[in-house]
C-alpha cells in the first residue's frame, strides 16, 4: 500500500504503535517492533541516514518519538556542541534536540500526549506530523552539527552558515 492509499482508508486512527507501523509500512520503510510499546525504523535522509523510534507510555499516555542522524559526538566536542544545541534549540517549535552524555548520541526528541474515551488513538495526521517534523529538522539542523563537530566553526558560525536563506533560482 503507498501512503496514497494508505491515507485513503476508512478509519484513520489506531493505537499510536500500530499506527506509526502502518505509517511506516505505507511509506515503504522497514520497522521492527520491540513489543506492543515500542518500534524502530530506519530511514534514509538527505545526508545520512536516520533511526527513527516510537516509544508508548501507557500510564502517561504519552508517545515519545525520537529521530537519531548517525552523529556520534566525541567527548572533546561535546561543550561546544551543548552550545550548538541550545541556539538551535530556539529556532524550535516542536520538540528539542539533545545529547545522550552515556553514549555521545545526538538525538531529536518529541512527545504527543495521548487520549480518548476508547482509549488512546493516533491519528494519521498525528503520525504524519510527528514523523515528519522530526525528519525535517533533523535534516535542517545537520549541517550546523557538522560544521561544529568537523568544520571548524564555533557555534554561531555553523548556524549562520547553515541557515542562510536563498533567493530566486540558480
Amino acid at each position: 500500500m503507498t501512503l496514497d492509499e494508505f491515507e485513503d482508508t476508512p478509519g484513520d486512527e489506531a493505537a499510536p504503535i500500530d499506527m506509526l507501523e502502518d505509517y511506516f509500512g505505507a511509506r515503504g520503510w522497514s520497522c521492527d517492533r520491540g513489543g506492543d510499546d515500542e518500534i524502530v525504523a530506519h530511514v534514509q535522509g538527505s545526508w545520512g541516514k536516520y533511526e527513527l523510534r516510537g516509544v508508548w507510555r501507557e500510564e502517561d499516555r504519552v508517545l515519545q518519538f525520537l529521530a537519531m542522524p548517525d552523529i556520534r559526538v566525541p567527548d572533546d566536542k561535546r561543550a561546544t556542541l551543548y552550545e550548538a544545541i541550545g541556539l538551535v534549540n530556539e529556532q524550535l517549535w516542536l520538540g528539542h534536540f539533545e545529547l545522550w552524555a552515556n553514549s555521545g548520541i545526538l538525538l531529536f526528541r518529541h512527545a504527543a500526549l495521548l487520549s480518548g474515551n476508547d482509549g488512546p488513538t493516533l491519528e494519521l495526521d498525528q503520525a504524519e506530523t510527528l514523523v515528519e517534523a522530526a525528519i525535517d529538522e533533523c535534516e535542517r539542523f545537520y549541517p550546523v552539527f557538522q560544521f561544529v563537530l568537523w568544520g571548524g566553526k564555533s557555534p554561531r558560525e555553523a548556524i549562520d552558515a547553515a541557515l542562510i536563506e536563498t533567493q530566486g533560482e540558480a
